[in-house]
């Protein structure tokens, strides 16, 4: 019987030259979704007790531990990043710990591609295809939050000051890239204040 195998919706493909900013896909991402009830003391101290950390309970933020990281999703959701290899381990034990308790935990790993950008500039490439302020003080490491980008739903994961992890469901992973690509090129360069620069 032949084994599964898992194929990046980028394979093979790379981001031209000529770009402002860096954009490549994050192919080893394993990601898991979780469901409770933070009122639920069992299922926060069950979370807490595989996880090594508490679950991100504020809205729009993430907490870390080693190589794991939550993302808030909402008031009952979560999204639990690690690497591939990583993930279906994880599972199991958080199956395990969490029999019994209302919950829901769920490999979602295949369901999304993750594209990562990087430099400076990158807030603005970023706002050509969404309507939130970037340059806000609330987008700092740490912060995530659900997006409409470039009309397609997203969700947007604030790895440092110009490093920015953006999440889309893979059937709209070429069309992101190609976007991106598209507005990063340096031609379309933007500067937010002072004198534009011109394209040679």
């Amino acid at each position: 019987m032949s084994e599964l195998s898992y194929q990046s919706p980028l394979a093979g493909i790379t981001a031209p030259s000529g770009l402002s900013i860096s954009i490549r896909e994050i192919t080893e991402r394993g990601m898991i979704d979780l469901r409770g009830l933070t009122s639920d003391a069992a299922f926060m101290s069950a979370v807490k007790g595989v996880l090594g950390m508490d679950l991100p309970t504020r809205p729009r933020t993430s907490v870390s531990w080693g190589d794991v990281k939550v993302l808030w999703l909402s008031i009952d959701q979560w999204l639990i990043l690690s690497s591939r290899s990583k993930a279906h381990e994880l599972l199991a034990i958080l199956r395990d710990a969490l029999k019994g308790i209302h919950s829901l935990v769920v490999d979602v790993s295949d369901m999304r591609a993750v594209i990562r950008i990087e430099g400076e500039g990158c807030r603005e490439v970023l706002m050509k295809g969404t309507s939130l302020d970037l340059l806000d003080k609330e987008y700092v490491q740490g912060c995530c939050r659900r997006m409409r980008y470039a009309e397609i739903a997203a969700l947007l994961d604030v790895v440092e000051d110009n490093v920015f992890d953006i999440y889309v469901f893979r059937s709209y992973t070429h069309y992101t890239w190609n976007f991106l690509c598209a507005t990063a090129k340096a031609p379309a360069k933007l500067k937010l204040f002072g004198a534009q620069e011109v394209p040679a």
